[in-house]
Order: C-alpha cells, then sequence, then structure tokens
C-alpha cells in the first residue's frame, strides 16, 4: 500500500509540474481529455490521495512493528 501510495503521489506531482512546462507522462496523457481543470483536479487528488495512502500505510507499519 505504501508503494502504490508513493507511485500515486509522485505521478501526480510529476505531472502537474510536467504540464506547465508542456509535457506529459505518457501514462498519464488522458487526464486533460475533459479539459484543463478537470485534469488539475484529477493531478491534486493523485497527490493528495497518494500521499494519504503512503503516510498511513508508514503508520501501520510502524505499529506492526511495535508490537
Amino acid at each position: 500500500m505504501k508503494s502504490i501510495g508513493g507511485l500515486m503521489f509522485v505521478l501526480g506531482l510529476g505531472s502537474f509540474l510536467l504540464h506547465y512546462m508542456g509535457m506529459e507522462f505518457k501514462l498519464l496523457m488522458w487526464i486533460d481529455n475533459w479539459g484543463p481543470a478537470t485534469g488539475t483536479a484529477i493531478r491534486i487528488g493523485l497527490v493528495v490521495v497518494g500521499g494519504l495512502l503512503w503516510l498511513i500505510a508508514g503508520r501501520q507499519e510502524k505499529a506492526v512493528a511495535a508490537e
């Protein structure tokens, strides 16, 4: 779960930065099909959800290790 969250965070943040430089990840080229506002919302969603998954999974790993 932690690796999936980290991947989503990195792809979302990277896509956000690359978009403003006129580039895009091939995996995420579909994001702007519904317009720039929706594309930005999807990118922000990837960053937020990925970050939350990464944080929650990291806390769960620490809790299991402490037992």
